[in-house]
């Protein structure tokens, strides 16, 4: 199957297929057409003797300068000044997928190019070829930083993880009563009691004399935080729908009026926002799936031997000290979630004329590492559960949570009297981020 650009279309699953799958791509005729008949208003303009930003003149602060080199000569002499980036390399996926998003956006015909560029793009994407892009170095403003992943399979995680802490905690399970989410009309809180009763379907917890009352929070506002982890998703998701399809550059050739247009198109606060957004809705998400593994780990909260030894008494850790490591890690994941768009309110970069930045790039990259570490939380969470399900004697296990609890054991085993704690999690990390843990009825 092939992705055909035609400037308005391209979705994040087409990103996918093409950026890691390796999909082909080719652009619409229609598309050609668009961007030749943007070209020719370009052209035309230059034909009147007429500034063009960046066509016939420098940019930036040398916008007042007419170029005086032929202009194929002067586009490259300004792409090696603004080779300036820093650090490490980018991951392949990301850049093919930046290099998808720019031949889309040349194929909505507002950016004046010729055709030929997007081919370019379209042909190095065919080829496997995968530029080296630095990551460090960018403000977020007039160009296009690392594409972040979307925590779709992290919140799968967190959401089976959390289903799967219910049962290890013999858990109250009232609060999944659809009259909750009557109560407070979110469709997200809804649709989040709906997805954790599925994963519970069956379960002894619907039968079963509940322990408690009122269990911790971290367990009783389990849907109403994935909720809201959820909702910030979704809008971002929106937000990355948009942007695909989005002219992002300046100026703005306009074919039917006939004009270019100075433009800010290139500014990136919706989508800095939205990173910022997500992050903040993810840590609170990440902090509770921390808490409830350690309570897991409780032997007065949970009724089970401390630290959830084999048996009662035994002077070796079991996997107490999973719950040290899901500390620092919820912690260091906590702090990525401090927002960055607002962060450089005015630069005299140009001479004053660059003067507010917004930061996307490291908002993306903050993202995609608070998404790994999120993994991460949700696999000490998963193999901290399994151990207390094991030692409940392995209750009747809802269809999903049942299912999630056998997928963390084909990944590490019971940790039994005289095991050392499981020394590697990775294969229950991969599980997360393979997004296997999300569950259908």
């Amino acid at each position: 199957m092939t992705v055909v650009l035609t400037g308005t279309s391209l979705a994040l699953s087409d990103v996918v297929r093409v950026a890691r799958g390796g999909e082909r791509v080719e652009l619409d005729a229609v598309a050609l057409e668009r961007m030749q008949a943007s070209r020719a208003v370009v052209d035309a303009a230059l034909a009147r003797g007429e500034p063009v930003y960046g066509f016939s003149t420098g940019v930036g602060m040398r916008k007042l300068f007419s170029i005086e080199e032929d202009q194929a000569r002067f586009n490259w002499l300004l792409i090696r000044g603004h080779l300036v980036a820093q650090g490490p390399a980018a991951p392949d996926d990301v850049v093919r997928a930046t290099l998808l998003k720019l031949a889309n956006m040349l194929a909505g015909g507002a950016s004046g190019a010729r055709p030929q560029l997007a081919e370019r793009l379209v042909s190095a994407l065919n080829d496997g070829v995968a530029p080296r892009v630095r990551m460090l170095g960018s403000v977020g403003q007039a160009d296009l930083g690392p594409n972040a992943d979307l925590a779709y399979g992290v919140l799968e995680g967190l959401e089976a993880a959390g289903a799967l802490d219910l049962e290890a905690f013999a858990a109250n399970p009232s609060v999944l009563d659809p009259a909750i989410a009557a109560a407070r009309p979110y469709p997200s809180l809804a649709s989040t009691i709906s997805r954790l009763r599925a994963l519970l379907e069956r379960s002894g917890l619907w039968s079963g004399q509940p322990r408690n009352l009122q269990d911790p929070l971290t367990f009783r506002t389990l849907p109403q935080v994935l909720a809201a982890t959820r909702d910030a998703l979704d809008y971002t998701k929106g937000v990355v729908a948009i942007e695909l399809n989005a002219h992002q550059g300046n100026p703005v050739v306009s074919s039917e009026a006939e004009r270019v247009l100075p433009a800010g198109n290139f500014d990136p606060a919706p989508l800095a926002a939205a990173l910022d957004f997500l992050r903040i809705a993810l840590a609170p998400a990440l902090t509770s799936a921390g808490e409830r593994a350690l309570k897991l780990l409780q032997a007065s909260l949970t009724g089970l031997p401390e630290g959830l030894g084999a048996r009662l008494h035994l002077a070796e850790p079991a996997l107490s000290e999973l719950g040290a490591a899901v500390q620092g890690i919820v912690a260091e994941a906590r702090l990525l979630a401090q927002p960055v768009s607002f962060e450089l309110a005015s630069t005299t970069q140009h001479e004053g004329i660059e003067d507010r930045t917004t930061m996307a790039p490291l908002a993306a990259r903050r993202l995609a590492e608070m998404v790994d570490l999120g993994a991460r939380v949700a696999a000490v969470e998963l193999v901290i559960a399994a151990q207390a399900i094991d030692l409940r004697g392995r209750p009747d296990l809802g269809a999903g949570t049942g299912r999630a609890y056998s997928l963390v054991r084909e990944c590490v085993p019971f940790t039994d009297a005289g095991d050392a704690v499981p020394p590697d999690l990775e294969p229950v990390v991969d599980l997360v981020r393979s997004g296997a843990l999300a569950y259908d009825s």
